[in-house]
This record gives structure tokens, sequence and C-alpha cells, in this order.
């Protein structure tokens, strides 16, 4: 393999890694009030509201069950308002992120939900508000499964984003795409896909290293 090739291949996987963090940033970061809203609304939650529960549950599932390829390109209006264009690992971002959201949001509430109930109530009778439960119980409580859950999140980003790469996202997928299939570069293929494979195995050891590392701070096994 050439060096020019070698370059590309760093560049694409520059690219991915790119559109990985921000897409799992940005959906870490309005997955876990999405998550936080769907639990405390939910039946016996401390804010029950069945319907409003429902309707933003059924917003989240339709979403979910929307394969990624018809969403990047049901929401190409949207990427090209937000960004300008609909080409790109910037672009790109967007569908993924959409992607990522409700996943992440589904993440957080069963780990919530897994919360000893007694903390809850216990927490209640000192006369602590909701908000309090909230940042003070059920996150730092959930903190293991979060992690556990936003690592799932990111491997699945990984693969999202070589499907991008079928639309003009842009990095690895884009280059076993029309370097290693349009053009018969075996060599190409098979280093993408040593590439992602390596980059997946990545995500989990670090992911799985944080959360025994939380765990090992509480003294859990």
């Amino acid at each position: 393999m050439s060096g020019a090739m070698q370059a590309l291949l760093f560049e694409a996987f520059c690219d991915t890694v790119f559109m990985i963090v921000v897409a799992g940033f940005l959906a870490v970061l309005f997955g876990v009030p999405l998550g936080v809203v769907l639990t405390l609304t939910a039946r016996g939650g401390l804010k029950q509201n069945l319907y409003f529960n429902r309707f933003l549950g059924v917003i989240v599932n339709a979403t979910r069950s929307t394969p990624f390829i018809i969403l990047m390109v049901a929401i190409i209006p949207l990427t090209r308002f937000l960004v300008g264009t609909s080409i790109g690992t910037t672009a790109a971002i967007v569908p993924l992120f959409l992607a990522a959201l409700p996943f992440m949001g589904r993440v957080v509430e069963g780990a919530l939900r897994e919360v000893d109930g007694g903390v809850i109530e216990a927490s209640q009778s000192m006369g602590a508000t909701p908000f309090q439960i909230v940042f003070r119980v059920l996150l730092p409580e959930a903190l293991p499964g979060l992690v556990g859950g936003a690592t799932l999140m990111l491997i699945s980003l990984v693969g999202y984003s070589a499907m991008a790469g079928a639309l003009g996202g842009g990095g690895l997928g884009d280059v076993a795409i029309r370097y290693g299939h349009q053009r018969f570069r075996p060599d190409v293929m098979a280093a993408t896909v040593v590439i992602l494979i390596v980059l997946v195995q990545g995500v989990q050891s670090a992911g799985d290293l944080v959360v025994r590392l939380i765990r090992k701070r509480r003294g859990i096994k």
C-alpha cells in the first residue's frame, strides 16, 4: 500500500473519530436530560405524567426504529439548514447525533430505574427535592450503568459513521466504498475493516476500564 493511501486512511480515521466524538458528546449532553425526563414522568415517577411520557416515548421509539440510512436521507433539509451542506464529516454529525440521542435516552432511563427505590425514599424522607434526588442520588448511583451505556452508544456510532460514508459522510466508510469497493482494492477494504475493529475494541476497553474504576472506588466487585 502506497504512502499516499496510508495518509488517506489516517485522514479518514481522524474524520471518523471526529464524527464519533462530537456526535457522542451531543448525544450524552441531550440524552441524559431526555432519560431523566422519561424516568420522572413514568408511572410512579417523581413527576408522573403518563400522557407526556407516552407522547415522548413514541417519538423516541419512532426515531430508534428508523434505519440510519433512511434517517440520514430524510433529514437532509435539516442538515443543510444547520451546517449549510449535506455532504462531509461535519454534515454527518447531525444524523449521527439524532440516531444516538434516543438510544442514549433509553439507556439513561434504564440505568435510573435500576437504582434502589429505598435510597430514593430515604432521600424524600429527608426533604430532598426532585432536583436534588436526580443529581445527588439517581445519577451518581446509576453512573456505572450510564458509562456502560455510553460505551455501547459510541460503538454503535462507529458502525453508523461507516454507513454515512455511503452518502458522502466522509471517514473510513467513504474510503472503503470509493477506493476499496469501486476501485476493486481488497487491501484498502481490509485495512478499513481492521481499523474499525481496532477502534471499536479501543472504545469498549476504555469504557470497561472506566466502569471498573468507578465500581472499585465504591467498593463494588
